[in-house]
């Protein structure tokens, strides 16, 4: 079965970077992508990001659900925008050209296609570094990354069981919807999309028992082991920085830099071609 969040375990130069690098890289990613409007600097970010794939071995197949879902919201969030705000972009840019009209208030214009179009850009550059980060990055090494930057060792536990529970989980689901299955209850696209939904559901009590007892032998273990006795903890994945991880690190704050260079020579957020 094919997961959602699963971490892809393949030789390349992406996954020999440490977590806490990795993890360092995202922020200032994510922070340059989410603080400017700059389309050139939003155009740069997804061309990085599709490269970074290519290097990491990491198909668009195996995170085809994730990008579906995200193309969804994406397409979704841009059309409620312009039915409740068709004219946010010349609000924006302060200029109005205007290329037809729908209806009434509903006028399409270049300063509103432009603002669209900065929109789905940023989709485009943050939600691939964050697969790429997931499914490049082993769960224990991660915690050992959030720990390295300063949040409690319990806490970045926490995460990393979240993390690879996510895959149990959709084993779970997956091994009693055949289990329902082969004792009669139809699943397929053969029954219409109310009747799957209803079958699906019915999973939902086996699946939380089970995982109820997952969780309590899991934390029965851990406190066995004394578990958060200590204040702070070693990590069997955690490596030290490489001059590779001090590249990529690197790269992050040159994104970051160019994108608040590039507001200062706005004089803000957005930059306005139309002026």
């Amino acid at each position: 079965m094919k997961g959602i969040f699963n971490y892809i375990d393949r030789p390349s130069p992406i996954h020999e970077l440490t977590g806490a690098a990795k993890l360092v890289c995202l922020l200032l990613w994510s922070f340059a992508a989410m603080s400017t409007y700059d389309t050139r600097m939003l155009i740069v970010l997804p061309v990085l990001s599709f490269m970074l794939f290519a290097v990491s071995k990491i198909r668009l197949r195996d995170v085809s659900f994730i990008l579906t879902f995200t193309v969804v919201i994406m397409v979704l969030n841009n059309l409620l925008i312009f039915l409740f705000s068709p004219q946010h972009g010349v609000q924006i840019y302060g200029t109005k050209h205007v290329l037809f009209t729908i209806t009434g208030r509903y006028v399409v214009t270049q300063e509103q296609l432009l603002y669209h179009l900065n929109l789905v850009l940023k989709y485009l550059s943050t939600i691939p570094i964050v697969l790429l980060f997931v499914c490049t990055t082993n769960p224990s090494e991660f915690a050992a990354s959030l720990n390295r930057i300063g949040v409690p060792y319990s806490i970045a536990y926490a995460v990393a069981l979240a993390l690879r529970y996510i895959p149990d989980i959709q084993m779970q689901y997956h091994e009693i919807s055949q289990a329902q299955q082969a004792r009669g209850i139809e699943m397929s696209r053969k029954e219409s999309l109310i009747k799957r939904l209803r079958a699906a559901a019915a999973i939902l009590v086996p699946l939380i028992l089970s995982s109820m007892d997952r969780i309590e032998v899991i934390s029965n273990a851990m406190e066995l082991r004394g578990f958060g006795k200590h204040k702070k903890r070693t990590w069997y994945m955690g490596r030290p920085f490489r001059a590779g991880d001090f590249a990529a690190v690197g790269l992050g704050i040159l994104l970051l830099a160019a994108a608040l260079v590039l507001n200062h020579l706005n004089g803000g957020r957005f930059w306005n071609p139309f002026v």
